[in-house]
């Protein structure tokens, strides 16, 4: 085991390895997340992401391998670590005959909080997850999105310091999924790190500061999102509409100073330049001034959905 674990690392791990048999869930896993971070945990089904969640959560034992949470090596230190983190699982277990404040404050009293500690823990996290007004309803009369929230406000009862959200917003309407994302915005800024595994990427981009992709157990990449984007664009793409002569235009482009290579599909021109060349305002001008008439013109947006799509099939090494 690591004797010296980084201070600042609230969840550690060194070659986290997990094996079901012959099938390798996790192999050789290394993560370090620091305090107040978000981190984003990305990958296929069946990479490797929900029995990670489940060894910090002390659900499940690595087969070898470390895993520390503030310092406490699961497995080991397991009691000390569970005050110290919430689990939000990616469903919601049956409560049909508790109303929602009861709901709360049986796990209240499960972390020995009492009296009137706990009514008053009870309300702030009620107002916290904008529950307050559903404080008598049945929890099974919720909907998704609202038992999603009654989740997390059922985690920080304790106020824990981590965080570990798996699939917070599968299965939620737009709406919900806006709300939930600006509860863990403001969870952040209280200083929570939080730990959150989602296909839904473009919401993962706005909340987190840094992601790991995970593909068949293994860590392809972890670091900020600028980064990976930074390496998974390796050249300036153009798309290109024009009201007609889409041919000539497109053999006029091929002709043109700084461009790579032209294709065409689906009534768009698109124009690969060549890797030096940044501004391209020059494709504008080659077409107005050979009279054609420009519907659109835009860069190739690279993000977080492009870069999980890049490296998870293997083309940035």
């Amino acid at each position: 085991m690591s004797t010296n674990p980084n201070a600042n690392h609230v969840v550690q791990t060194v070659n986290l390895t997990k094996r079901y048999g012959k099938l390798v869930a996790l192999n050789n896993l290394h993560l370090n997340i620091e305090e107040g971070e978000c981190f984003g945990y990305i990958g296929p089904n069946g990479a490797g992401k929900t029995t990670t969640i489940k060894i910090l959560a002390t659900l499940l034992q690595p087969t070898w391998g470390e895993a520390r949470v503030c310092g406490h090596v699961v497995g080991y230190e397991s009691r000390k670590i569970r005050p110290l983190m919430g689990y939000v699982p990616d469903f919601f277990g049956a409560y049909e005959d508790m109303v929602v404040q009861e709901y709360l404050e049986f796990f209240a009293s499960a972390y020995n909080i009492t009296g009137r500690q706990r009514t008053k823990v009870v309300g702030d996290v009620l107002e916290l997850t904008d529950l307050t007004g559903k404080r008598d309803a049945l929890v099974d009369s919720l909907s998704r999105g609202m038992q999603q929230r009654l989740s997390i406000a059922r985690v920080l009862l304790h106020d824990p310091r981590i965080l570990l959200l798996d699939e917070p917003a599968s299965g939620l309407d737009p709406r919900a999924r806006i709300e939930i994302r600006e509860l863990l915005k403001e969870l952040r800024r209280m200083g929570k790190t939080i730990i959150i595994s989602s296909h839904i990427l473009p919401e993962l981009a706005e909340l987190c500061t840094t992601v790991g992709i995970l593909e068949q157990g293994q860590l392809v990449y972890h670091g900020p999102i600028a980064e990976i984007i930074r390496r998974v664009k390796t050249g300036t793409k153009l798309y290109v509409r024009v009201v007609e002569q889409q041919d000539l235009a497109a053999l006029l482009l091929q002709r043109t100073r700084g461009v790579k290579n032209v294709d065409q599909l689906d009534g768009q021109i698109i124009v690969e330049l060549e890797s030096q060349t940044r501004d391209f305002s020059h494709i504008a001008r080659a077409l107005l001034d050979s009279n054609f008439k420009i519907q659109e013109l835009k860069e190739e947006e690279v993000n977080l959905e492009t870069a999980f799509m890049r490296m998870t099939k293997g083309i940035v090494q």
